[in-house]
């Protein structure tokens, strides 16, 4: 076959190929479109899961009739004019190749209409690009993007969707992570004529939260932190999660660059790190993020569906996201955060198969009426009541402990007794706090040898045996360059040949033990992300089987002094709501929760 130039639905077709994938992929390019029209509400209407139609409304700019045909052509746009707009995009969209794309693969009728407009212009499109003849239509200021039909003319891709559930699912998620990243929009959706959801502005902090609270659940508020940091030119706010608060997928995972929703395996790369020592095995932190920066200093341009970034200070960006959430997560006290004894908290595989032998013997209460009268004593007020008549010591003949403790209680109260030689448990101000001593213990230990490690050099031991190792000619050009840094990390590594390199000694810290895979594995890291935390993870793993030996160990009888004491190291310590292996160490259980146990105040 001779070389020919290809018919533009054709064209178009195959660039729909990269840009409409589902028709929430539709939706996304459309409703992106409507935020850079500078549009305050946009109302999204489907049908049958997006297949049979979609329709977006806003309250944007509008487009001038003279532009309408131009608006569905490819490679035609109003966001961007030369290549130095093409370096820092400051818009959601700027390809131009969204509505001819989906023009091609649907019936798609544009109306719209600017402000100052005596009336709306209509056009329809088939993706050739050419008829259009724009008609007068009755239509307020905005723009209306009406698709029918998608895929109706590429049968082979409509094979491909999903169930209409399925499909609508995905719209449904899309609109829930758009809709987070634009609190000062109102967004409205509805499916098969039923309204969905209606989010309104959300402009206050309050009404920020409770659309957080509306979309992710109001318990992710109980259980996360406000992050506020800027530092060379970038700035992160947001909400996280406390580690507690974990997920065992990925699905409550929201970060924006620039109000763009994103997922980017630096920024994973950089969320993981700083989670690393705080997460129970095999479970994801839940997070809200937004990172803003200089548009100059992001490429947009590196997906046709926009969710993948490129930074051109990748390094600066990994670890100002790292240390932001590292110190975020580290400076959560017990005077933040109780741990909510409800929360998600994982099971260890004793607590699984217990609760699997137990599971038929679960003990069923019978359903009667209380016959006890409500008693208007809540405990804290019992207790004190019950004080005063049996109390054989009067405000004179207090000691200065029992004075000390009802004028300043700390926050995680005083120890009064160590229950099965297991768990501490302590009186606050406010109730009862429940202390794993030995998960609390070894955390303990395991940040002191951190914080040792750190500010001490770093020790190196020559090996009996240098180890040759096999590289790629460019991982053994990179080591060549990083000689310098791998000796301050405790590595003597030396390049022997264009595709060798050899190890003579290692810090003392990790031991020997299978030092090859770790040399590969750490090259491998600084040849793909620019960095490597192998050696910081090898060497934390180390210290905390250090600390987890070290650690006071169970059913080993402790002192009202020795629990105290532990107590107020933890009120000090930085994770010290988790121990080393991401279990939570202690819960709480206020005076209501008490109450609600006996029916108090009923």
């Amino acid at each position: 076959m001779r070389v020919q130039v290809l018919p533009i639905q054709l064209i178009n077709q195959i660039a729909a190929g990269e840009v409409v994938e589902r028709p929430s992929s539709v939706v996304k390019e459309l409703v992106e479109n409507s935020f850079d029209a500078g549009a305050s509400s946009i109302s999204i209407e489907i049908e049958q899961g997006g297949t049979r139609r979609i329709r977006i409304r806003d309250n944007g700019c509008g487009i001038v009739k003279e532009d309408l045909p131009l608006a569905l052509s490819r490679h035609a746009t109003s966001k961007i004019a030369s290549f130095d707009d093409l370096e820092q995009v400051a818009t959601m969209g700027f390809r131009g190749e969204a509505l001819p794309s989906i023009s091609s693969v649907s019936r798609l009728t544009l109306v719209s209409r600017i402000a100052d407009a005596d009336c709306a212009w209509r056009v329809d499109a088939d993706g050739t690009e050419k008829d259009f003849d724009p008609k007068p239509d009755p239509h307020p200021p905005g723009t209306t993007v009406d698709i029918r039909d998608l895929f109706y003319n590429t049968p082979a891709r409509r094979k491909f969707l999903k169930s209409e559930k399925t499909e609508f699912d995905h719209i449904h998620t899309l609109i829930q992570r758009m809709a987070l990243s634009r609190f000062d929009i109102e967004f409205s959706l509805s499916h098969n004529q039923k309204e969905i959801f209606r989010l309104r502005q959300a402009e206050r902090e309050s009404e920020q939260e409770e659309r957080l609270a509306g979309i992710l659940g109001s318990a992710f508020l109980g259980n996360a932190i406000t992050v506020d940091v800027a530092s060379s030119g970038l700035q992160l706010t947001g909400w996280v999660g406390l580690p507690t608060f974990s997920r065992s997928q990925q699905d409550m995972q929201f970060f924006y660059v620039n109000g763009r929703l994103v997922r980017d395996k630096l920024i994973v790369h950089a969320v993981r790190q700083a989670f690393q020592d705080v997460l129970f095995h095999g479970r994801h932190p839940v997070f809200v993020l937004y990172l803003t920066l200089d548009p100059a200093l992001v490429d947009v341009n590196a997906h046709p569906a926009k969710l993948e970034v490129r930074f051109r200070e990748g390094r600066l960006v990994h670890d100002f996201l790292f240390s932001a959430l590292h110190r975020a997560i580290a400076q959560v006290r017990p005077s933040h955060q109780i741990i909510n004894p409800v929360a998600e908290i994982p099971q260890s595989e004793e607590m699984l198969v217990m609760n699997d032998s137990t599971a038929s013997k679960k003990t069923v209460y019978p359903s009667y009426k209380v016959s006890q009268s409500s008693i208007p004593y809540q405990v804290e007020e019992t207790l004190k009541a019950f004080g005063k008549l049996y109390s054989t010591s009067t405000p004179e003949t207090e000691t200065p402990v029992q004075q000390e403790q009802d004028q300043d209680f700390p926050t995680l109260g005083y120890a009064i007794a160590h229950l099965h030689n297991i768990y501490i448990l302590s009186e606050t101000r406010n109730g009862i706090i429940l202390v794993d001593a030995h998960a609390a213990h070894e955390r303990i230990i395991y940040e002191r040898l951190k914080q040792q490690s750190q500010h001490g050099k770093v020790a190196s031991q020559p090996l009996l045996l240098p180890i040759k190792i096999n590289v790629s000619p460019a991982e053994a050009d990179l080591c060549e360059q990083l000689g310098e840094t791998m000796s301050e990390m405790g590595f003597d590594l030396s390049r022997s040949g264009p595709e060798t390199i050899i190890l003579r000694s290692v810090p003392v810290l990790i031991g020997t033990k299978d030092v090859e895979t770790l040399i590969r594995d750490m090259i491998a890291d600084l040849n793909q992300n620019g960095m490597s935390h192998r050696l910081e993870e090898q060497g934390n793993r180390l210290l905390a089987t250090v600390a987890c030996h070290s650690a006071v160990r169970a059913h080993r009888r402790l002192s009202i002094d020795e629990m105290n004491a532990l107590l107020r190291d933890m009120e000090k310590t930085d994770r010290s709501g988790q121990c080393n292996h991401g279990r939570p160490t202690w819960v709480e259980l206020s005076t209501r929760d008490l109450d609600k146990f006996f029916l108090r105040g009923k």
